[in-house]
C-alpha cells in the first residue's frame, strides 16, 4: 500500500515550496520515511527536498517522459516509503502538462496552497474557482474525470500561507466551502531560501540550516493537520504496469563495470538522479569529482560527465584550478569521452564571460567562449531586460554520438541565461536538430569535439530507453 499526496499552489512564488518541505520536515520529524518527487524538469527544489529526506527526490515529467515512465517511476520509488509527497509545478492549471494531470494521471489527490497575504473572505472564492474550473475541464484532460472525495486529481485540502493571525485564519477557514482546510503557516516564520537568477540557491550551497528545518517542522506540526493530511491519503498502488524503468541494453552478469566520473559539486549539481541509475543499469560505476577542489580527472576511469549547475557564479574558483583544466583539456584531447551538459558546455569553452565583462578562462577544449549578457538580474538586481533560454527541447541526432546513433530521438530542457558568444563560434557543427516544445523548429544545438559532445539542453534519459546502454557501448568502444 502506497500513500502519496500533491501539493500545488494557486501560482508560483505562492509557498508551495515552502509547506512542501515543512510538511517533509514534519513528516520526518514523525518517524516516517518519505519519498518525493519533483512535477516537471526542476533540478533546485528537488535538491532541497533531498536535504531534508536524505533521499534523492525524483522528477516526474510527463513530456520529457511519457505517461508510463511517470508512473512507472513514482510506483519504483514509492513502494518503500510511509508516504510519497509530489512538489507541484507553477499554477495547479498552469501549461499543458500541468500538476493537476500529473495527479490525476497518479489518481492522487491535491493539497492546495493559497498565499493569504492581503486577504481574507475573499480566500473562499479563490478556492471555489479552482475546485469548479476543474469540473468543467476534465474532457480536455488526460487525467482522470473529477470525483469528490479527495481522489485522483481533485483538490482535498486547503493550506494558507503568510496568514498574520489566528483572527485572519479564522476568516479565512470560514470562507471555505466543501474543501477541507489543514491549517496555516504564519507571515513572521521568518523562513525563507535564498533566491538567484534561476530560481532557489541550490541544495550543494545548504541553504537551509538545520535549526531553520525544524523550525519549519515545529511549524506544520503545529498549525497544520499533519495526521488528518496521513489519513485521507488513499492512493493504493497499482498491481502491475505494462512499463518498466529499465534500459533496453542492460549489463550482463559478467559485464566489466566501466567507471564514469561524475562532476560534482557547488558549480556542477544539476543531475536527474533517473540518468545516473540508468547509467549504473547498463554498466557503469559512478565516480564523484569536483572540477572546483579536485586537482585533476579521477585515476582509471573511461568516461566524464559534466552536468549542469552554476559554473558562472564560481567561475574565479575553476579558472585557478589549472591543473583541472589542462587534465579535462588533455583528456579530451586525447580522444576520450566527455557528455557535457548546459554549466558543462560553459566549462568546456574557452572561457565564461562574467557578469562584470571579466574573461575567465576554462578547459579551451571547444573553441568558443561563453559571456552572461548585459542586464543580468545579479548585475543589475532585476530581470531587466534578459530573458533565459527556457523551455523544452526535442532532439534528432544528426549523427552517431555517445548518446544515441543517428536518427534517435531524445527529449530534455533548457534553462540558462548564458550563451554562446557569436564571434568566437568559430565553425563548430552541431550535432543536434532541435524542436522545442511545441513542435516548432530552433536553431541546431550540440557540439563535437573528437569523441567530446557538449549542449545547453539537459536531456532526460528517460525519454528514449537506449540513451544509457549507448552511452556505455559508445565508451567500450572508444
Amino acid at each position: 500500500m502506497a500513500k502519496g499526496i500533491m501539493i500545488a499552489g494557486t501560482h508560483s512564488g505562492c509557498g508551495k515550496t515552502t509547506i512542501t518541505l515543512g510538511i517533509l520536515a514534519a513528516l520526518k520529524k514523525k518517524g516516517l520515511k518519505i519519498q518525493s518527487f519533483k512535477a516537471g524538469p526542476d533540478f533546485i527544489d528537488a535538491g532541497l527536498h533531498r536535504i531534508i529526506t536524505r533521499r534523492p527526490s525524483r522528477n516526474l515529467d510527463i513530456w520529457m517522459c511519457g505517461e508510463e515512465y511517470v508512473k512507472a517511476c513514482f510506483h519504483k520509488h514509492s513502494m518503500d516509503a510511509d508516504i510519497s509527497i509530489i512538489e507541484g509545478v507553477m499554477g495547479l492549471y498552469d501549461g499543458d502538462f500541468n500538476a493537476v494531470n500529473l495527479a490525476g494521471l497518479l489518481n492522487l489527490p491535491i493539497v492546495l496552497v493559497v498565499d493569504a497575504y492581503g486577504m481574507a473572505e475573499s480566500a473562499g472564492a479563490v478556492v471555489k474557482g479552482f475546485v469548479e474550473f476543474r469540473t468543467q475541464n476534465t474532457d480536455n484532460s488526460p487525467s482522470p474525470p473529477f470525483s469528490k472525495g479527495g481522489k485522483g486529481g481533485c483538490i482535498s485540502g486547503v493550506i494558507f500561507n503568510r496568514v498574520a493571525s489566528e483572527n485572519h485564519y479564522r476568516r479565512l477557514k470560514n470562507s471555505i466551502r466543501d474543501v477541507e482546510v489543514l491549517g496555516y503557516l504564519q507571515r513572521d516564520l521568518n523562513y525563507e531560501i535564498s533566491h538567484r537568477h534561476l530560481g532557489l540557491t541550490v541544495a550543494e550551497e545548504s541553504p537551509i540550516t538545520e535549526e531553520n528545518i525544524e523550525k519549519l517542522a515545529d511549524a506544520v506540526l503545529e498549525h497544520i493537520d499533519l495526521d488528518q493530511i496521513v489519513r485521507s491519503l488513499e492512493f493504493r498502488a497499482r498491481s502491475n504496469y505494462s512499463f518498466e524503468i529499465s534500459n533496453s541494453k542492460l549489463k550482463t552478469q559478467n559485464s566489466k563495470l566501466l567507471r564514469v566520473a561524475v562532476a560534482y559539486d557547488k558549480a556542477f549539481c544539476f543531475y536527474y538522479e533517473d540518468n545516473l541509475d540508468f547509467l549504473r543499469e547498463a554498466g557503469a560505476e559512478i565516480v564523484i569529482f569536483s572540477p572546483i577542489s579536485d586537482s585533476k580527472i579521477p585515476d582509471n576511469v573511461n568516461a566524464i560527465y559534466i552536468g549542469g549547475g552554476y559554473p558562472e557564479l564560481y567561475a574565479e574558483e575553476l579558472s585557478r584550478n589549472i591543473s583541472m583544466l589542462e587534465s579535462t583539456h588533455n583528456w579530451a584531447d586525447s580522444g576520450n569521452p566527455i557528455y557535457a551538459e548546459c554549466g558543462g558546455l560553459m566549462y568546456l569553452s574557452q572561457g565564461i564571460n562574467d557578469f562584470n565583462g571579466n574573461f575567465l578562462k576554462m578547459t579551451g577544449i571547444f573553441s568558443f567562449e561563453t559571456q552572461i549578457p548585459p542586464y543580468h538580474p545579479l548585475v543589475k538586481g532585476g530581470m531587466g531586460g534578459l530573458r533565459p533560454h527556457l523551455g523544452y527541447r526535442e532532439i534528432l541526432l544528426k549523427d552517431d554520438c555517445i548518446i544515441g546513433k543517428r536518427g534517435d530521438r531524445v527529449r530534455g530542457h533548457e534553462f540558462h541565461y548564458s550563451e554562446i558568444k557569436e564571434s568566437s563560434n568559430t565553425g563548430h557543427s552541431s550535432q543536434y536538430k532541435v524542436k522545442d516544445g511545441s513542435g516548432q523548429n530552433i536553431q541546431d544545438e550540440g557540439y563535437k569535439f573528437k569523441n567530446t559532445l557538449a549542449s545547453y539542453i539537459h536531456i532526460h534519459f528517460g525519454s528514449n530507453p537506449d540513451i544509457a546502454g549507448n552511452f556505455i557501448d559508445f565508451i567500450r568502444e572508444k
